[in-house]
């Protein structure tokens, strides 16, 4: 009864993804191969693996035991093959890495070059999103978030800035025209431009002085996704609509251009930096090893 390896990992891979589309993206493969793998598998084992919807797909009892057991056997023929790339001259092959959009934007820039320049068989895939995911799920091997939004039994390494903050700013001829907050409160009643996360939560502005925190919910004329559409609130920001709430180091620029100039900066809340997290194997993927080991020796400021 020996199953076909890539029709195990086909399983895996839907099982995880919670239906054939989302796992066919992640494993770059067709929705139709995989359910044709997973029904070859079914019809191998002479039982149904998966519950499939109009909405979802979900393990049986059978497969949710088969899942257990095979997540980790996988996993180990990953490391044995991993092996053989120690007998190459520099690590080979694919890594992948889920991060948040402002961490492609901020964090990423100063290190991508270097570790592609001295790792040049490595092909790196860079998934921006701002939703919280499970990168195991997703496909990825490893992920960026906030130490707030890292997930449990993951080893976290610091990448990028130690220290960060969030500023608001205005264009000129806006502050001209209605004013400058002296409070954060007194942005209750200015023009606001706020960003909504995928999950459709929109975050408060937090402000900080002298051991006073203040939370707003501020209203405002435009709302985007947070992430890459922020571009859009911060274009509207320096044509004089309102008041953006963003990373100090995205809208530095602006800030050194004039186009936009800081509001309530004493108030502005420090932060800790992001973290690269993954998994604790006990054996890594030599790419991952490798990105690990760059991250390391010049992937913190």
């Amino acid at each position: 009864m020996a199953a076909n390896l890539g029709d195990l990992a086909a399983f895996v891979a839907v099982a995880r993804a919670g239906g054939f589309r989302d796992a066919a993206r992640v494993a770059g493969s067709s929705a139709s191969g995989l359910s044709e793998a997973v029904r070859r598998l079914e019809t191998r084992l002479g039982v149904r693996l998966l519950n499939r919807t109009t909405r979802s797909v979900m393990p049986t009892e059978a497969g949710a035991r088969l899942l257990d057991r095979l997540v980790p056997a996988l996993g180990e023929v990953e490391a044995a093959l991993d092996v053989v790339n120690g007998f190459r001259d520099s690590p080979a092959g694919t890594l992948r890495i889920n991060v948040p959009v402002s961490a492609a934007r901020l964090v990423l820039p100063r290190i991508i070059p270097g570790f592609l320049a001295a790792y040049p068989d490595i092909r790196l895939e860079i998934i921006a999103e701002d939703g919280f995911v499970d990168v195991l799920a997703a496909g990825c091997d490893a992920g960026i978030r906030y130490d707030e939004r890292l997930e449990q039994d993951m080893i976290a390494v610091p990448i990028g800035p130690r220290t960060q903050r969030f500023a608001a700013a205005a264009a000129p001829g806006y502050l001209a025209r209605r004013g400058r907050p002296g409070h954060p409160r007194d942005l209750l009643d200015h023009a606001c431009l706020r960003g909504r996360f995928s999950s459709g939560m929109m975050g408060p502005w937090e402000f900080e002085r002298d051991g006073e925190i203040v939370k707003l919910d501020p209203p405002g004329p435009l709302i985007v996704q947070s992430g890459g559409a922020m571009d859009l609130a911060i274009a509207a920001a320096i044509g004089g609509s309102g008041i953006v709430f963003l990373f100090e180091d995205w809208l530095r620029p602006h800030l050194d251009s004039g186009a936009l100039e800081p509001v309530l900066e004493p108030w502005w809340q420090p932060f800790s930096g992001p973290y690269l997290y993954y998994p604790g194997r006990r054996y890594l993927p030599a790419p991952l090893r490798a990105f690990v080991d760059h991250v390391g020796a010049h992937g913190r400021w």
